[in-house]
Formats: C-alpha cells, structure tokens, sequence
C-alpha cells in the first residue's frame, strides 16, 4: 500500500504542476489575479506534496522493503540507517525524485516572497518553474517511478507497479544489493546533493529572465531579485564539483583529483556560464551595458544544467559518476531543444530593446576586461562541450566511440586559464568607462614588481620550467594586486574615519560584500592554482613490486614495504586489505601509511591511498596486487603530487569568499531599478 500510496501522490503532483502552469498562462491573458492567485498557491502545493512522496520512499529505504525495486538495487540490510537515507539519490529513479523536490522548495520559496513590486512577473515565473517541474515528474511517473514493484508469475519474477494479472503476487528478496560502495565516501554523500542544490537554483535565475523577456521590462530588476539566487547556485555547483575532486583523490585511485571525466565536465560547463553570467550581471547594474550577453548566459547555463543531467542519466556516457541505461535520453534532449528554441527566440523577439543604455569606449575599461573574461570562459566551455559531444558524434557516424582525454583539455584549456588569471588581476585595478595603458600601469607597478621578485625566487630555489614560472608569476600577481586593492581601501578609509586598522578593514568590507567577497575568491583562485600548476607539471610516479623489508624511492621520500593483513567486515559485506608501509625522508623516519584495497562481496574493488601530506608535496600510496597467502611481497604504485594540498585550502578559501558575497546584507527590493544611466553612474564609478 505505501508503494501505491507514493506512486499517487507523486501522480497528484505532477497534475497540480501542470494546473499551476496552465492557469498562469489562462490568468495572465485573461487578466484574472484570482486564476493567477490559484496559479501560485498550486505551485506552492507541490511543496507539501512531493515531500510526502519523499518522505514514503526514504521509509521504504530505512526499513527494507525490498519489494520496492529501486529499494533493492540501493540498500542493504547491513547498511547503517544514515546511507539508506542518501540511497535516495544514489539512483536514478530515486535522484529524479530528489530533482524535482528541489525544485519544488526553491519555487515555492519564490513564490511566497513579496510580489507588489513585480506583479507582471508572478505568472511567468510560475509558468518557467512548472514547465521544468513537471517534465521531471512526468519523467518520474512514466519512466523512472522509484516505486515500481516485483511481483511473482508463472514462476518468473517482473517489476510493475500494479499487479501484472489476478495470479500475481508481490516477491520480497531476503536482502537488497546495496549502494555501490564507491557512493559510500563521507564525501558521496554530499557531493551529489550540492551538484543538484546547484543545478536546480539556476532555474529561479533562468525563469526571471525569461519573465523579463516576455513582459517586455529591459531594466535590471530581474538582475537584482535574482542576484542572491544565482550567488548560492554558484556556491552550492562550486561546493559539488571540490567535493567530488576531493572523493576522487580519495576513493579513485587516479593520483589526482579531475580525471576530466565526461560527467565532471557535465557539472563543470554550466559552473563556467553561471560564473561568466555573475560577472557580467555586474556591468549591466554599474552601466546598464550587455544585457544581450546576460539572457543568453542566463538561457545557456539553464541549458547546460539540463543537458548536464541528461548526460548522466541516459546512459550514452561511460563514466563511474553516470547512471544506468535509460530511456529517458530523447525525452531529456527533445525537452532542452525546445526550451533552447523558445529562450533565443524571445532574445531575438527583444534583441532591440535589449541594447545597451552606455557604449564601451576603452578596450580597457573594467567593463571591456570582464567581457574578455567571459569570452575566456566561454573558450573553456567551446573546448569542454566539444570534448563531450565529439565520442558521441564520432558513435554516431562511424561506429567507433573514440576517447577524448585529459591531454586534449589540458592543452586547449590552459591558454585560457592562464589568460584568466591575468584578467583577475588586472581588471579590478581598471577604471569604469575608460582606462589607460598608462593608468592601469600605475596601478599595478608595485604588484607585478613582488610577483617579478617572487618569480625569480622561484626560479633559483624551486624550478626554472618555463611553463611554471609563468604559472607562478601569474599566480603571485593575483595575489599582490588583491592585496593591494584590499589593503589600499582599508587604509584610506582608517585615514578618512580615524579607525582602527582592521575597524576599517572590517567595515569596509561588511558595507560591500559582494566586491571584497569577490577579492577572497580571487585570491582562492590563486592558491587553487598553485595546486595545479604543482600536480599537472612535477607530479611524478613509479610503480614496483616489494618483499617484505624493500623500499622504492621517488621524490626525495623513501617507502618501504613491511607487511599486509587481511579481515572480512561480514556486517560490511567487505574484505580489507591493508599493507603496512614505512615512510623516510632521507634517514628521518617520517611515520606509517597504511594503503587499502577493500573488495566489497559484491565484486565491488576500490582502493584507499595511504597519504602523507604536507604544504609542501603530497605522498601517495596504493596497495596495486600482493600475495594472497605468504604476504611476502606487494605491489605498490606511487604518486608524488607537489603543492596540491594547496588546491584544498584555495578551495576552503573559495568557499569562504563565495559565502561572504552571497551572504543576505539589504534587500534588493529596497534597491532602485536602473532605466536610463544619468550622472549616477559617474558617481558609481568615482565610489568603486
């Protein structure tokens, strides 16, 4: 009954979505507040209703009804209660679920806000949500309905929701697969729900955009109801994607943290357009300028998010983050083609009244280097999507899938990485409307100076590769330039206040959260680069097979091989194998690692690195083969990553800064909204 219970309520769902949608569009043509009115308290419905059903499949999950097949494929008696939970989206059926209650807490949290203000846009924004609300249900209740049953027949078993015929009867397994243990990782656990928090927040962005469009408003209203929505999503896609690389170098066994893995860029593409489109945003609320750019940013990153979710569930990607085979791909496809057509023909629809209320008159003004920024990030995209798409395109006409892989996004991409460094540190010492060669190396003298004298440092102490040094250079500009900025305002405002140093510091910050928040993240962006530049150019790794009491030497660390234990975790359903490895740096005795391979009864391996990590470098162990019986020897393989715990802490740090800008400070409906550009964005311009 709680199957059939679940099953209905997200059928009772899908149908209010749908009616929230359809009255909308009838309120709004028809100008009917009340049918409009029952338009928003629908919407808000689906809230309570696809908790319930939620709620009905976590129980199913926590107390193993393994006659529920998602139930089956997902858990395990032997699972501790808290992973029964997170197997709510550890499947497919089950994360599509997940999907859609998302949305329906982030809708229903627009729809209860103040709408006096912006009436015009309540039926729109309703319609935008429930279109995408309802394809996920609806994707749900035909395709991937987490509630689906077996049921014993003519001595074969089959899944269907109701009772195949009168002779049926339902067949409950005495125990369930359980989750695949790579998704068992403390970070699998959150990684998944952030990449999803981040995907779905761009929707409330995307559907005030599309608002704007239809009702005809060009200002940039909808630019600042949406802002705090479009900073979290940023936070929360940020927060999925260094989870995910920090369980990779965890639980993969790569040696690295990004594989450039097809899903990971499917997470990764839309994380570029929404960080091009909060850039960008800025410009048309400082100059009235780019709002072309900005709706098509918007409508490319709500693409990419749909796109990105259909690379992961309709299996025509090989990956360990991709989902099963499904029949959900064309219906995932035709839905983002559609959605494509109709956002770019409302952009050409108001293309006219889209244009910009100023002209960009300097190549160097801040407005003009934050648009080379974006372009940059949009490279990265072209390279990134076409990595993707060409395996299947080459599939598709020859036969042969062929592999695209890192060496390929490693070499189009860090151009353009190195290019963005740059701009980080140049276009927030630039002026708005115009810039000189002569003022902007006024600004920045002293900062490319330290980075010059850092950049030899380095040089003589650390490395003389070419590519390096660059790296470093421009890694040290960033830095000191930020500092600069930050530490040049907080000292004119303790000269101006008669404040406290840090008072002033303080202070200054708190009253623009967004501009210093944005400093923090790019100074994290520097760290995270030092990280890098260290794995990707003097990684080294060496792989041999030891008796007991050998040693293999590689980057100045010397590991020797004292013994492996193995034990079964019966309630686990694991076997460990774990070796005992001494660890020198020269003759000092630096302590014990402990590599793992666990290789879980269901045929599952995955392996567990013994790490040594300092500022410095990162010592990486794996346990590769040993001799199941005497012990007497193993097989290691070894990864020395330079500086990359330095990518941890930029990621810290990142998260951080995002945080502090994102953080609620005045609300935007007190701000006014920009129509034309008068003398105030002199004035703008002179308090930046």
């Amino acid at each position: 009954m709680l199957a059939e219970f679940g099953y209905g309520i997200l059928l009772v769902s899908f149908i209010v979505t749908l009616y929230s949608g359809f009255a909308a569009v009838i309120g709004v043509r028809n100008k009917s507040a009340s049918l409009v009115e029952s338009a928003r308290r629908a919407q808000l419905l689906t809230f309570p209703l696809i908790s319930i059903a939620a709620g009905t499949l976590i129980y199913l999950l926590v107390n193993n009804h393994f006659e529920v097949s998602f139930v089956y494929e997902v858990t395990s008696r032997s699972m501790p209660t808290y992973l029964k939970v997170t197997a709510w989206w550890g499947g497919q059926a089950g994360s599509m679920v997940f999907w859609a209650w998302l949305l329906a807490v982030f809708t229903s949290a627009v729809t209860i806000r103040k709408w006096e203000r912006d009436i015009e846009f309540l039926p729109w924004v309703i319609v935008v949500s429930s279109v995408t609300l309802a394809f996920f249900l609806g994707m749900v209740v035909v395709f991937e309905n987490p509630f689906t049953r077996y049921w014993s027949m003519n001595g074969s078993v089959v899944t269907s929701m109701f009772a195949p015929s009168s002779a049926a009867t339902v067949f409950t397994p005495q125990d369930g697969q359980g989750l695949n243990p790579l998704l068992r990782h403390p970070g699998m656990v959150i990684h998944p729900p952030m990449l999803y928090l981040g995907f779905v927040s761009f929707v409330i962005p995307y559907a005030f955009a599309m608002a704007a469009l239809i009702t005809g408003r060009n200002d940039d209203r909808w630019i600042r109801i949406t802002r705090r929505w479009a900073l979290w999503a940023w936070l929360f896609l940020s927060l999925g994607l260094v989870l995910g690389g920090r369980w990779a170098y965890d639980v993969l066994g790569w040696g690295g943290y990004w594989g450039w893995d097809p899903v990971e860029i499917a997470a990764f593409m839309p994380w570029l357009t929404g960080t091009a489109f909060l850039h960008s945003v800025m410009i048309q609320e400082k100059r009235g300028m780019l709002k072309q750019w900005n709706m098509i940013l918007i409508i490319l990153t709500y693409a990419l998010v749909i796109f990105g979710t259909f690379l992961t569930r309709s299996g025509v990607l090989s990956s360990v983050h991709a989902f099963a085979n499904s029949p959900i791909g064309p219906w995932f496809m035709t839905f983002v083609f559609l959605t494509l057509i109709a956002s770019i023909a409302l952009v050409i629809k108001r293309w006219p009244d889209l244009r910009g209320e100023t002209e960009m008159k300097s190549l160097l003004s801040r407005e003009a280097l934050f648009l080379l920024n974006n372009l940059l990030f949009l490279g990265v995209l072209v390279i990134c999507f076409w990595g993707v798409i060409y395996p299947l395109i080459s599939e598709l006409f020859t036969g042969q899938k062929v592999t695209v892989g890192p060496p390929y996004y490693e070499r189009a991409t860090g151009p353009l990485f190195a290019g963005l460094l740059f701009l980080m540190a140049v276009a927030p010492l630039s002026a708005w409307g115009h810039s000189t060669l002569q003022t902007l190396g006024r600004a920045i003298w002293k900062s490319a100076a330290i980075a010059v004298a850092a950049t030899v440092a380095i040089f003589f102490t650390y490395t003389q590769n070419v590519y390096a040094l660059i790296g470093f250079f421009l890694v040290a500009l960033v830095l000191s330039a930020t500092t600069h900025e930050i530490l040049r305002g907080a000292m004119a405002r303790q000269k101006a206040q008669s404040e406290n140093f840090f008072i002033a510091l303080g202070r200054l910050m708190g009253r623009n959260r967004r501009r210093y928040g944005g400093y923090i993240i790019h100074i994290s962006m520097a760290l995270m680069a030092i990280g890098i530049l260290g794995i990707e150019i003097f990684q080294v790794q060496t792989q041999g097979q030891l008796s007991a009491g050998e040693s293999l030497d590689i980057g100045g660390y010397r590991v020797e091989y004292r013994e492996v234990a193995q034990w079964d975790n019966v309630p686990q359903e694991v076997n460990y194998t774990r070796a005992v490895v001494g660890v020198y740096r020269g003759d000092k005795y630096l302590g014990e690692l402990y590599p793992r391979k666990d290789m879980y009864f269901s045929g599952q391996p995955m392996s567990i690195p013994g790490q040594y990590s300092t500022l410095r470098d990162d010592l990486y162990v794996l346990l590769v083969d040993w001799e199941p019986i005497s012990s007497t020897s193993a097989t290691f393989k070894i990864y020395v990553n330079p500086l990359v715990n330095w990518l941890w802490i930029g990621a810290v740090t990142f998260l951080l800064g995002l945080a502090f800008a994102a953080w609620p400070d005045r609300d935007p409906a007190d701000e006014p909204v920009r129509r034309k550009v008068h003398a105030g964005n002199r004035q703008t311009s002179a308090a930046d």
